[in-house]
């Protein structure tokens, strides 16, 4: 990693979640906790009984926005200029920390010219807040003794989803906010071990502890290893593999505990891909829609079925024990995927996830102090370099990773897709408290079926009113890849012009809607902005 901004691509939070309980100030842009992360939200509603103060930035109300001292509402795909705008404030009424800004970072001059390009006046017209507010909200920010940044989804699913995340990390280093307790960014990933994912290595251009493939001394490291020649170059992103298997140029394919046809956007390409494959395997708990286009199906095992460790948001590594058997011919996935791999012709020989773990702390630097015996307790923040470093809860204390934290010069970039005559709504996604991700779990419990089992797309009073549709009505929502069938729900929670769908929902999905565009950095696909239109259904239809 190279210091902040490498460690926020990554996902990586700063502080601990403890701290948010005792920070003074909390600023909550692109996330809805209480529906995503619950027990961050917990915490944020322990912070403001202690007094800290509450800023919500979201195109979208959500449970929180009733307890924020102040909530902006930006339009959608607005973040960068937002954020500009707030450190154009905080320059002008010289809130930054000079002293922290001068010891700790640098390019600071080539980000100061560009947020100069960034009045109040200006940001307003671009993202729809009041100057006053953007001016409010870099004041409370920055005069607040400590303060941290909560963000979710709704910052990175962007076709800028890396110059968002570079202006939260300009906004802290403007501040020196960050390397000390109660402070920092805190990105908030979407299921439980995305931390330890990429830690180990699933990415393309990493292996394990974000060592580039690329380089070629730790290129040889891991051929040492593992005994096999590796690639020099990066492998394909998820999105580029689909691709290239509708291009002919990938014949099998595994997928593990995935289900992009229903969480990919344009989904209906990923179908087509998958139709194509010539052979497909998926390794899942439950047979989901993906799996139902493989050729073989493997089943693994379920978090209390196994052994090992999951690394959560906060980066603490914590041990997985196993309650009870794999039913049937289940098994953990690591004994799935070395089985595969001695069937291809490479020896895999590991006895138990103890001596993974063993293998991770000697070849990736942020675990070398981890083992199995030490997680025996609450488990261990990485980085933690030796058997007898207690784990690193703050990260950036002295310096950043790459020595000074530099400053990026980052400028606003409209979505890709904006609203037009033919498609006059802009349509966000996200998740809904009863069903989680593609609903693969979640939707064969009764009980949360009985909370929530049928998709809904949010349209403002007003929209409503001028498409003269009514509350529970059905219609169908179509975007340039496709339509989907869907019921009305009225609700001041989005604004006009903007409508809201979960995603959870197979029968009506909203990523056959969603546009395939990416961030050419990171490769996130831009699930939070396409152009839509809305079509009431006349007659009878199913209530």
């Amino acid at each position: 990693m190279a210091g902040l901004a490498a460690s926020l691509g990554s996902g990586a939070m700063t502080n601990s979640l403890e701290e948010l309980e005792k920070t003074d100030c909390i600023f909550l842009i692109g996330s809805n906790p209480t529906e995503n992360h619950p027990l961050v939200a917990t915490r944020i509603y322990r912070a403001k009984e202690r007094g800290a103060k509450l800023l919500i930035a979201d195109p979208r109300l959500i449970q929180l926005s009733p307890l924020a001292d102040l909530q902006v509402r930006q339009k959608l795909g607005t973040d960068i200029a937002l954020l500009n705008g707030m450190m154009y404030v905080i320059l002008q009424k010289s809130w930054h920390d000079a002293q922290f800004i001068e010891k700790r970072t640098e390019n600071f001059g080539e980000f100061e010219k560009v947020i100069n390009k960034y009045p109040p006046e200006r940001v307003a017209q671009i993202t729809g807040v009041a100057s006053k507010d953007i001016e409010k909200l870099a004041e409370y920010y920055a005069c607040s003794p400590t303060a941290a940044i909560v963000y979710a989804m709704g910052i990175t699913q962007h076709t800028t989803g890396v110059g968002n995340v570079l202006s939260l990390a300009n906004l802290a280093m403007l501040t020196g906010k960050i390397g000390r307790e109660n402070t920092g960014i805190y990105p908030l990933r979407g299921q439980n071990n995305v931390q330890g994912a990429c830690d180990m290595g699933g990415l393309p251009n990493f292996y394990p502890g974000y060592q580039p493939v690329t380089k070629e001394e730790i290129r040889k490291k891991f051929e040492e290893a593992w005994q096999v020649a590796l690639p020099a170059q990066e492998g394909l992103t998820v999105s580029e593999i689909f691709s290239a298997i509708n291009e002919g140029k990938i014949k099998a394919l595994v997928i593990m505990g995935e289900n992009p046809v229903v969480s990919d956007p344009d989904s209906s390409h990923i179908e087509l891909a998958l139709r194509t494959i010539p052979f497909l395997t998926v390794i899942d708990i439950f047979m989901s829609h993906t799996a139902q286009f493989a050729e073989v199906v493997l089943p693994g095992a379920a978090f209390a079925e196994k052994d090992g460790t999951f690394t959560n948001t906060e980066r603490r590594v914590q041990r997985l024990m196993k309650a009870i058997e794999p039913p049937g011919k289940a098994k953990p996935e690591w004994q799935i995927i070395q089985e595969l791999a001695n069937l291809f012709g490479y020896k895999m020989n590991y006895n138990s996830p103890r001596e993974i773990m063993e293998e991770i702390a000697r070849l990736t630097p942020a675990y070398k102090g981890i083992s199995y015996d030490r997680l025996a307790g609450p488990g261990i923040f990485w980085p933690c370099p030796d058997a007898q470093h207690p784990g690193t809860r703050i990260l950036h204390r002295q310096q950043f990773t790459r020595g000074k934290g530099r400053f990026h010069a980052v400028e606003y970039q409209p979505a890709a897709e904006l609203p037009d005559a033919e498609y006059p709504f802009s349509l966000t996604t996200g998740r809904i408290f009863a069903q989680f991700h593609t609903g693969t779990m979640t939707r064969i419990s009764p009980s949360l079926r009985k909370e929530i089992n049928e998709c809904f797309v949010e349209i403002n009073p007003a929209d409503a009113q001028h498409l003269k549709i009514s509350q529970g009505e059905m219609v169908y929502l179509y975007s340039r890849r496709g339509g989907v069938k869907t019921r009305v729900l009225i609700s001041e929670r989005v604004g006009p012009g903007i409508v809201f769908m979960p995603f959870h929902f197979y029968e009506s999905r909203a990523n056959l809607l969603t546009n395939p565009v990416y961030d050419p950095v990171a490769k996130i696909p831009e699930y939070k902005v396409c152009a839509v239109r809305l079509s009431k259904i006349e007659g009878p239809h199913e209530s």
